[in-house]
């Protein structure tokens, strides 16, 4: 097992990764559970905040609140020029070409179903296809087969192998002149595989097929660069990446956003209306209709510069290594068995304990201070592949240390003493 970089463009690393120091910048992981210290392993779901981003939220309503866009009192003007001064921030994070590129969104699920119904759905005919494949998060399946139910079409499947890993072998034959759209996650949220997305986007553009990456596990655990991935659509949430919850971004070529129809409508996405019919404003307003979410946009851009200036370097070496030896201890476990075991992971492992199921697992650990995530993951076709309703997922993040793994690995062991 080993982690799988985007490209090299990473911070300089400076010294080695200080965790404690890392850990003394989240206020959370010093309270206690159930009268335990809180391990805190459910980083797939959501990601805690540094106090940087905290601050940067609070202080916005403290002392800068004002809707952004058209006000020319000081407080509209700041906040508008703080607003942008974040999607600057983010097309440096994604490597973008242009800030016009950069749709500030709800999050990963937001950004999909922008996608398709603002660029598939027109697209689509009877017989088209749409590409994902079985390693997919429900938010990078469902709003495909809505939109390929409303228009004739159907969605085609990349099939798995037993490690987690994708079956690429005859990729170039699965997509065809059907093929209208590739939809692949970076990361799978349910077993951590990365999936070679250079290797998909290469065979898609042979085709003429543009390629949407689900970015939302990639973005916490290696640096973006869209331009090398060759996508012509990333999306991202903030809170998966130590940011705050409902806001997100979509990355989009600016040919293809420019092509695309708003998704939304309504104010500030707008450049005339009249009764008579209504122009819309250029990229990438005409996709924010409405009141944006000021304050996690400001929280957003205070994640990405606490990101940037950790050193990925550093960051990735010592995920790597912690991943590395969470899969050991847990797989040292008497009564656990691990599920994906893909060469190339981050951030997660997956596992059944024998003989019990995995929400009493995830309910004994909790009495430990130790919390995991149990159940399907909204990733149900992986579950029904490996013939099991859910599992136990640990995920990590770079304020995880060895000793958590240790605690997880005594908590299960309470659940060997319970179910016996």
């Amino acid at each position: 097992m080993s982690l799988l970089t985007t490209d090299d463009r990473r911070a300089p690393a400076g010294s080695a990764f200080d965790v404690d120091r890392v850990r003394s910048d989240f206020p959370i992981l010093s309270r206690t559970v159930n009268g335990k210290p809180l391990v805190y392993l459910d980083n797939a779901a959501t990601s805690q905040k540094p106090r940087a981003v905290i601050d940067a939220v609070a202080n916005f309503y403290s002392h800068e609140n004002a809707n952004v866009h058209r006000g020319v009192h000081y407080l509209s003007e700041h906040a508008t020029a703080a607003y942008e001064a974040v999607r600057g921030k983010a097309r440096a994070f994604l490597g973008a070409g242009e800030t016009r590129e950069v749709v500030f969104v709800r999050g990963t699920t937001d950004a999909i179903n922008l996608v398709a119904h603002g660029y598939l759905r027109p697209r689509l005919q009877p017989g088209d296809e749409v590409l994902v494949s079985a390693l997919e998060h429900h938010s990078n399946i469902v709003p495909w087969q809505l939109v390929c139910e409303e228009r004739g079409a159907r969605v085609r499947v990349i099939p798995m192998a037993e490690s987690g890993e994708l079956i690429l072998d005859d990729l170039d034959g699965i997509i065809s002149d059907a093929t209208k759209l590739v939809a692949v996650g970076h990361v799978s949220n349910a077993l951590g595989t990365v999936n070679p997305i250079r290797r998909i986007t290469a065979a898609a553009r042979a085709h003429g097929v543009p390629v949407l990456v689900d970015g939302a596990q990639g973005a916490p655990h290696m640096p973006i660069d869209v331009q090398d991935l060759d996508c012509d659509f990333y999306c991202l949430s903030g809170h998966k990446m130590f940011g705050p919850m409902g806001i997100g971004l979509l990355y989009g070529r600016a040919e293809l956003l420019e092509a695309m129809s708003p998704y939304q409508s309504g104010g500030d996405m707008i450049r005339q209306v009249s009764f008579e019919g209504t122009t819309f404003a250029p990229i990438p307003n005409k996709f924010e209709a409405g009141t944006p979410n000021v304050a996690g946009v400001i929280g957003l851009g205070a994640a990405i510069d606490y990101l940037q200036g950790i050193g990925w370097d550093a960051m990735l070496d010592y995920e790597r290594e912690l991943l590395e030896y969470a899969a050991t201890t847990l797989e040292s476990v008497e009564g656990v068995r691990l599920i994906g075991t893909a060469d190339h992971k981050v951030g997660v492992v997956s596992f059944l304990f024998e003989g019990v199921h995995a929400h009493d697992v995830g309910t004994i650990v909790d009495q430990q201070g130790v919390a995991i995530r149990t159940g399907h993951h909204c990733a149900q076709p992986i579950m029904s592949f490996y013939g099991v309703d859910s599992t136990a997922r640990a995920s990590f993040a770079m304020y995880n240390t060895r000793d958590e793994v240790d605690k997880l690995a005594v908590a299960l062991g309470a659940v060997r003493e319970v179910f016996g």
